[in-house]
């Protein structure tokens, strides 16, 4: 069992629409669990797909067979940078109405700013395959930031009630969390702050605490119903 600390440093801005205000676009101070298992490279997607559906269940579930999850990550020293941009509405691709302009307008982007700062959990189940890459890409615009991070050399486990130290994706915890925070954002909405009871992985001499058995999980999805023929 290994289980590593890892910090995220930004040397450019990051942005991602966690959600919208009007014409604001706010990246939020967390980083899914989704967005960094890619980042590091832990499992790829092609450069090009034709259909640009996201293939989440198929591609992570890989890493559930060798005993791999990365934990969302939250902000430790986080700064805000606020930047306008100018979009128009595309009106060119249909019958233009009589005065009817394409009139440009703006929007802002609320971005995490350069020297913000991340931390986030890696657990392996056996020994890492490889070691992680020393930068990364992540958000909207592929910005660049520096990894780097600490195996602990003690783990304990235990049983309890007790908070955990990281954000959750709640899909891939086994125990129901008794009460949290709800951080609202696609394409799963993490929880932080989350009371359970259950097992857990004792790290830095009980100061951390984290849940044991977490796995990628994604919701089931219904199948599309076949039309039946009536037979004669």
């Amino acid at each position: 069992m290994q289980i590593f600390l890892c910090r995220l440093t930004l040397h450019e801005n990051l942005f991602f629409a966690t959600r919208e205000i009007g014409r604001l676009y706010e990246t939020r101070d967390y980083l899914h669990n989704y967005a960094l298992t890619y980042a590091l490279g832990l499992v790829t997607t092609p450069y090009f797909q034709r259909d640009q559906v996201p293939r989440y269940a198929e591609q992570l579930s890989e890493l559930n067979e060798h005993g791999i999850y990365v934990t969302p990550a939250r902000g430790v020293h986080v700064h805000y940078a606020l930047s306008t941009f100018k979009y128009a509405d595309n009106h060119y691709h249909v019958q233009m109405e009589p005065g009817r302009l394409n009139v440009p307008s703006f929007g802002r982007a609320k971005e995490i700013a350069v020297g913000s700062q991340f931390e986030f959990f890696v657990i392996a189940r056996e020994q890492m395959p490889k070691s992680f890459p020393r930068w990364i890409r992540l958000g909207k615009w592929s910005s660049k930031a520096i990894v780097e991070s600490q195996e602990y050399a003690t783990i304990k486990e235990g049983v309890g009630e007790f908070i955990a130290a990281c954000p959750l994706n709640p899909l891939d915890v086994s125990a129901s969390p008794i009460v949290y925070d709800l951080i609202s954002m696609p394409p799963v909405s993490l929880i932080h702050n989350a009371k359970i009871n259950g097992t857990y992985y004792e790290l830095d001499s009980g100061r951390i605490k984290i849940p044991t058995g977490m796995k990628y999980t994604f919701p089931k999805m219904d199948e599309p119903k076949r039309s039946k023929r009536k037979q004669k």
